[in-house]
């Protein structure tokens, strides 16, 4: 999937006003667990008056601002950006990268994948291309972005048994990025892309229709019959790389012995 294109910077006073608004913070609210006056906010938001760094880090954690959009206030501000964005293939992301490959050898014979912000699939063991031939009989994906994969008639969508459930789970993912950065274009057009295959469900369309599962189980058919798996997420804890902060580790585990069995038989037919 091509990059998003970068959108024009929005001025400091609005973009404090919109993360104000997303978080449901009136200028009183925000000042006090700033630590700042009302009126130095209020001056602040007018133009009248540039904040320090200071200032802005302690405004961008009152309103749980992820790091690039905390770099994003500080350009505003003019000044320079806090926290760097290394490529992931970039040598200061070399270790992170060896943890990386680490979790997905040790997901084995089970898949995992690695997304980045804009649901890019960077990197995947082993298991998981060998899960995706099989549903694919033998095809590429036409998509390296997850999100097209899943809602493209022409791709996963088509081998996915409980699609519509399955697409209200992404389509709620793809919200959550909205509130968590209000400011940020991507996720929205992200929502508007995928909202444009035919047959997109409106979210909580299936809600109250039966009792929730514990976990949401993706249902695959398949040539040898149907595999069920469920997901974990996994982050990296406290990270200063704006990158590293949005990027995530999609684990799969078999969510019955069929599966568990075919995924077993799958790396020792590879291994033979």
């Amino acid at each position: 999937m091509p990059d998003i294109p970068k959108a024009p910077r929005p001025a400091l006073g609005e973009l404090l006003r919109e993360w104000r608004a997303a978080r449901k913070f009136s200028q009183l609210d925000l000042a006090l667990a700033a630590d700042m006056s009302t009126r130095h906010l209020s001056c602040v938001e007018t133009g009248k008056a540039r904040p320090s760094r200071e200032t802005l880090a302690r405004i961008a954690s009152v309103l749980e601002m992820p790091l690039r959009e905390r770099n994003a206030l500080l350009l505003a501000a003019g000044h320079a950006p806090e926290y760097s964005e290394e490529g992931w293939g970039a040598p200061a992301l070399e270790r992170m990268r060896q943890a990386v490959e680490l979790i997905l050898a040790h997901q084995e014979p089970y898949p995992a994948f690695v997304l980045d912000r804009q649901w890019n699939v960077l990197m995947a063991n082993g298991a998981a291309a060998r899960i995706n031939r099989l549903l694919m009989d033998g095809r590429e994906s036409r998509h390296g972005n997850l999100l097209h994969q899943v809602f493209d008639p022409a791709d996963f969508r088509a081998v996915i048994v409980n699609w519509p459930e399955v697409a209200e789970k992404f389509l709620h993912h793809l919200h959550a990025q909205i509130v968590a950065a209000p400011t940020d274009p991507m996720p929205r057009m992200l929502l508007e892309a995928v909202s444009a295959y035919p047959g997109v469900p409106s979210l909580g369309r299936l809600q109250g229709a039966q009792a929730p599962a514990p976990v949401l189980t993706l249902v695959f058919r398949s040539s040898v019959g149907e595999l069920k798996f469920f997901e974990t997420i996994t982050t990296f804890s406290m990270p200063r790389d704006v990158a590293l902060e949005e990027l995530r580790i999609e684990s799969a585990f078999p969510a019955d012995d069929r599966t568990a069995a075919v995924c077993a038989q799958l790396a020792r037919q590879q291994a033979a």
